[in-house]
């Protein structure tokens, strides 16, 4: 998983898991949409509680990120975490781009 140091990610202490969307299914409740800027990230969140659990990356429009703190860890052996500078994202974003491929 990602660490990145934005200043969402930072705030919100999310963890990337990054996936394939084909290797992801909502099964139930109804989230609310928020985008900015280039509007091709898609951040969900529960209008209930404000809890962003996944999202549609910029950097992978093929992809999903999980918010790790979001998934029952318990069905991990090992998570490795690794720091990824978003604050230099133009710079960065092409090292996540295979985290998305099938």
């Amino acid at each position: 998983v990602y660490r990145c140091n934005c200043s969402i990610c930072q705030m919100t202490d999310y963890l990337h898991l990054i996936i394939p969307n084909t290797a992801f299914t909502l099964l139930a409740g109804e989230l609310s949409t928020y985008t900015f800027e280039s509007h091709i990230a898609q951040h969900l969140f529960c209008p209930t509680c404000g809890i962003k659990s996944y999202y549609v990356p910029r950097s992978n429009p093929d992809g999903i990120s999980v918010n790790f703190h979001c998934v029952d860890q318990s069905s991990f052996r090992k998570v490795e975490i690794k720091d990824f500078d978003g604050q230099n994202w133009e710079a960065n974003a092409g090292s996540l781009s295979h985290l998305s491929k099938s």
